[in-house]
């Protein structure tokens, strides 16, 4: 219009010159007219005179006579507008740049007044920021909504949305639908004739929101396009049953398609059946209609009886995870076991299958699902990597299906994640003892290398008295192969063949031992507390080893407490009494059912990393800055427990004081049922006591090592038979005896230490056998379980072989030379 109206003006305006130039031209023909009829001037100058005084009158009059705006053709009838926005269940404003109300609805003056422009509205304060915000977006973007807005009172409450409008985007236009008892229906409007009313057109279920009376609220595209051949067409206000027909057998069909259309299902699903605002006024509660389709869709069949719900029955029953996905590749269904498996319980089933996996496997799974949708009806498998976990290869099945109306994709997906669970169990059990066999082994090994380093030192002392000048390097040496010795102690122990001493103790007592010495590693910093149940069962173990498990723990707990922040924080001990019912709930698979005893250790340090959780037993592992921690603590604390025949478990809790995070570790002790026997009295120091010597059988494959005790037993008077392996030991045995002693390695190429001392008892039944091992007895214990039977660990020194042997060749001599009853 305002490219014509610009025509027009220069139109008009070539016409008014035209006329004037006319008028003038005929003023000049009238007065020479006069001139030659006349022929007199002064009458015809007094014509022109009066001709040019009323042409002058004329256009002073036109002057003076206001001319017509465009602006007042512009302005709209803003009573038509009005009209045009009147509508029962929404109020509509327009407000101009100004910010004033140019019109208004009429259910818009009777909520918020004729004098109130949007958006200072009567509305709480949140609300009005919202409407602040709703408005300048508007006009910024065109468009905005608000999805509530509540009144002061908080009684009324509205959905709003503002849009500009006008020919030069002047203008704000305002909608307020209230929200109250048809917020369900509101909302299920916007998806049947949005979103939700495509996806299930696709699957094949037409769906319209139809009111009380039977009129269409809202209706899905597809059944827009199915009943009138527009899919835009609302159908709102129009008689659902219009648009339907049934035959013979009762079977609804579109009227538009007739029974060349396909027959169809009718499900009827009341809202006030859904909420309790609606159903107060049920008697104005929209009802959802939907159509469903045989023949088509997931689950339809080619016959008149309906498959879609039996089918959907059927995959939700079965335990493994099953989904359909249509030719397009989108998921239309997927029974709880798949939305666990996929870890989609919270989230619901996402769009495509590809949505389930990492961003690498997304292709090559979106490819399968169309290749299986189009192909012929076959089925296979491919690996793939849910986003939940990544690090997890599963395998998903998918078959194509036929018979069930339009090809579709059967998806199979198990869940595996207590499966998962359980091999990341075993796998690290596995790891940790085969790095124990590791462990153990070079322990053995360096333990019979340490012997021989001690071994010599304590012979060169036996040479040097102090202050000679190699004596103080001489026990340098023997001090540093002791702390090396100390280390394999460590790896035995978590190798589980450290030699043990266990005895029925209460663990309160052992706690209540270290307390002290707990406290004062602590600092005055750190808050150190023990608390302990009743009726504790009671446990059997080394009381010296749980005794260093406690201390190695709180010295780490001490360490990551002081490595945060001021260094104060807390650390608390507990004892538990853990009943088989107890296990149970737990739902533990690695904890046995069974009555503990459980000792907890907790502190305020900051938790261990996620990442490092897992490792925190394996030796040599850390966490400390170099050369602050030699990471053999919580190995040690590790192969004592399982060698105790306990559990050891390791997590973070929010817990402490002020909320701090901190590690926990809960060991777990079988109460021990059996008989307990008292403490034996210590035995008699028999060092020094044997001084007849005697002939001793020496059997070592370590060169080094046999020298070491050769020369030991020797200078303690013994008369020394070394031989280098089992089946020389045996050969010396039967061509040098008689012996007194035989003292074996127990692990030897060949014949072995136990398989020599069976062969020796055979010929000579009562001679007592010494074994000598880096493992421990309870280690070899079934290897060397032979009456008469004794042993030592090594790395052992020259005084500690000599004062052995002699113990046990005297022992057998006193027992010997005993009156019967003495021996009874």
């Amino acid at each position: 219009m305002a490219f014509l109206d610009g025509k027009s003006d220069k139109g008009l305006a070539a016409v008014g010159w035209l006329g004037w130039a006319a008028l003038g031209l005929a003023l000049i023909a009238s007065i020479a007219a006069v001139w030659f009829v006349s022929e007199v001037p002064l009458l015809t100058a007094a014509y022109a005179g009066g001709l040019a005084t009323l042409i002058v009158l004329g256009f002073a009059l036109v002057r003076l006579r206001p001319e017509p705006t465009g602006q007042g053709l512009a302005l709209p009838d803003w009573s038509v507008t009005v009209q045009a926005i009147e509508r029962p269940d929404t109020a509509v404003a327009i407000t101009d740049k100004a910010n004033r109300l140019v019109c208004a609805s009429s259910v818009y003056v009777a909520q918020f007044g004729e004098d109130v422009a949007p958006p200072n509205l009567a509305l709480d304060k949140g609300s009005q920021e919202a409407l602040m915000v709703l408005a300048r977006e508007a006009w910024r973007d065109g468009e905005a909504e608000a999805p509530r807005l509540d009144s002061r009172d908080g009684k009324r409450h509205w959905q709003a949305s503002a849009k500009r409008a006008g020919r030069g985007d002047d203008y704000l236009v305002w909608r307020f639908t209230a929200r109250g008892e048809d917020d369900i229906a509101t909302d299920i409007a916007r998806q049947v004739a949005g979103p939700l009313g495509k996806v299930l057109t696709r699957a094949g279920i037409e769906i319209a929101l139809v009111g009380p009376d039977g009129t269409i609220r809202a209706a899905a595209p597809g059944f827009a396009r199915r009943a009138s051949g527009d899919e835009g067409a609302t159908l709102a206000g129009q008689e659902f049953v219009s648009f339907l027909r049934t035959d013979e057998q009762d079977r609804i069909y579109f009227e538009r398609e007739g029974r060349r259309g396909t027959p169809n299902r009718l499900v009827h699903v009341p809202l006030n059946s859904i909420d309790d605002a609606v159903a107060a006024n049920a008697d104005a509660a929209p009802s959802l209609m939907m159509l469903l389709e045989h023949g088509v869709g997931v689950g339809a069949s080619d016959s008149a009886d309906p498959a879609a719900p039996e089918l959907e029955a059927l995959l939700g029953a079965l335990p493994l995870g099953l989904a359909m996905a249509d030719r397009d590749g989108r998921l239309l269904f997927a029974n709880a076991p798949f939305l666990r498996a996929a870890d989609r319980e919270e989230r619901g089933l996402p769009q495509y299958p590809s949505d389930l996996v990492v961003a690498e496997d997304k292709s090559a799974l979106a490819d399968a699902v169309r290749r299986f949708a189009r192909g012929s009806a076959n089925n296979g498998d491919m690996a793939i990597r849910l986003r939940h976990a990544p690090e997890d290869p599963v395998s998903i099945g998918l078959a194509g299906v036929r018979g069930l109306g339009e090809p579709a994709v059967l998806l199979s997906l198990a869940d595996t994640s207590e499966e998962t669970r359980l091999k990341r169990q075993v796998a690290q059990a596995t790891k940790m003892q085969a790095v124990g066999q590791l462990a153990g082994g070079v322990a053995h090994d360096f333990n019979n290398v340490l012997t021989a380093i001690i071994g010599y030192c304590d012979l060169m002392l036996l040479r040097h008295t102090p202050g000679d000048s190699d004596y103080d390097d001489i026990q340098q040496i023997r001090a540093n192969s002791n702390r090396a010795a100390s280390l394999t102690r460590q790896l035995l122990a978590f190798s589980r063949q450290q030699t043990l001493k266990p005895e029925v103790l209460q663990l309160p007592d052992v706690v209540s031992e270290v307390s002290q010495l707990l406290k004062r590693l602590m600092g005055e910093r750190i808050e150190f507390s023990v608390r302990h149940d009743r009726d504790l069962g009671p446990v059997r173990a080394d009381p010296g080893q749980l005794e260093q498990v406690i201390v190695n723990l709180a010295v780490n707990a001490r360490d990551a407490i002081q490595s945060r922040g001021d260094g104060s924080g807390r650390l608390s001990m507990a004892t538990r009494r853990i009943t088989a019912k107890d296990v149970r709930a737990m739902g533990s698979d690695i904890l046995p059912v069974g009555d503990y005893t459980a000792l907890i250790v907790q502190d305020t340090g900051g938790g261990i990393p996620e990442d490092v959780l897992g490792k925190i037993f394996e030796p040599f592992f850390t966490t400390k800055e170099q050369g602050k921690g030699t990471g053999l603590g919580l190995s040690t604390v590790y192969g004592i427990v399982k060698q105790s025949g306990g559990f050891i478990f390791a997590d973070n809790v929010d817990g402490g004081q002020g909320g701090k995070r901190g590690a926990r570790f809960t060991l777990y002790f079988p109460v021990h049922r059996g008989r307990v026997d008292p403490k034996p009295a210590p035995a008699p120091e028999r060092a020094g006591e044997w001084a007849a010597g005697g002939r001793v059988l020496l059997v070592e494959d370590e060169d080094m090592v046999r020298a070491v005790a050769e020369r030991a037993l020797s200078r303690a008077g013994f008369d020394v038979t070394a031989c280098a392996d089992g089946e020389e030991g045996l050969a010396a045995f039967a061509n040098s005896g008689p012996f007194d002693l035989v003292v074996s390695d127990v692990v030897m190429p060949g014949m072995d230490g136990p398989t020599m001392a069976k062969g020796i008892r055979r010929v000579t039944p009562d001679i007592p056998i010494l074994f000598m091992s880096g493992y421990a007895e309870e280690q070899l214990r079934k290897d060397i379980d032979v009456p008469d039977m004794h042993f030592i660990a090594k790395p052992f020194s020259v005084q500690q072989i000599s004062q052995k042997a002699g113990e046990v060749i005297g022992t057998r001599a006193a027992a010997r030379s005993a009156p019967p009853s003495a021996v009874e």
